[in-house]
């Protein structure tokens, strides 16, 4: 039976299974870092001697795989670490230039006060990822698994499930690309697409994602269900 397929079976009459565990992406998922990353691409490309692209194919770029955009780009995968520490260690002097999408706080606030867990994967620094969420959103943060490779994430998804005693079908892994999808199917958790993020939307229902969002209320009345919808009222 596929995530998709539990996620409709039941608990107890008339109810649908309850996820127990959301595991989300960080850049462009929960981090609007999209402009400061391309803001840098030209010095990447020339440190690190990979190809440079116009705005054009930037644009073009984001309907196309992890896989296919590493090609393009002339980048070995065995380049991906020293590329990946440089990052992390410019945008830790940056990450005031970084926030989060809105909606974002709003969205960890509700799940964690209703019980839900909540793991980061993600392939940037913990540090940085700290930074940006600041203290709150931190604080009800369960598990972070920070600094995976870029086509690495499934052995963290399978990590926070062990972390987590959580089985995978009662699990939600959500985020913006291509490759995040691909990791979920891989751990056996349900994927979840936000269409905010770096890939374009045709790229992302291409690769069939269980769960579609526009927005991130649309993940709490997923996750919630009743009791989001409850809350909202009271706040109107």
């Amino acid at each position: 039976m596929s995530p998709a397929d539990r996620d409709m079976t039941t608990t107890g009459p008339g109810w649908p299974r309850r996820y127990r565990l959301v595991i989300f992406d960080f850049d462009g998922t929960l981090a609007d870092s999209g402009d400061w990353f391309l803001s840098i691409a030209d010095h990447l490309a020339e440190r690190f001697g990979f190809r440079r692209v116009t705005p054009e194919e930037v644009e073009t770029l984001r309907g196309h795989t992890t896989r296919e955009v590493l090609r393009y780009l002339r980048i070995p995968r065995w380049k991906l670490p020293a590329i990946g520490r440089y990052l992390h260690a410019l945008l830790a002097e940056q990450t005031s230039r970084i926030m989060l999408f809105d909606g974002v706080d709003s969205l960890i606030g509700d799940l964690a006060d209703a019980g839900m867990k909540i793991a980061l994967v993600t392939s940037n620094s913990e540090a940085n990822a700290r930074a940006i969420l600041g203290p709150a959103n931190v604080a009800r943060i369960d598990w972070f698994e920070c600094g995976a490779s870029l086509l690495g994430k499934a052995p963290r998804y399978r990590r926070v499930l062990r972390r987590s005693y959580i089985e995978a079908y009662e699990a939600i892994a959500i985020g913006d690309e291509t490759r995040d999808i691909a990791a979920a199917r891989k751990a056996g958790v349900t994927a979840g697409a936000v269409m905010w993020g770096y890939a374009h939307r045709d790229a992302l229902i291409r690769a069939a994602p269980d769960k579609v969002f526009e927005h991130p209320d649309e993940i709490a009345r997923l996750l919630l269900g009743e009791s989001h919808e409850r809350d909202e009222r009271r706040r109107a």
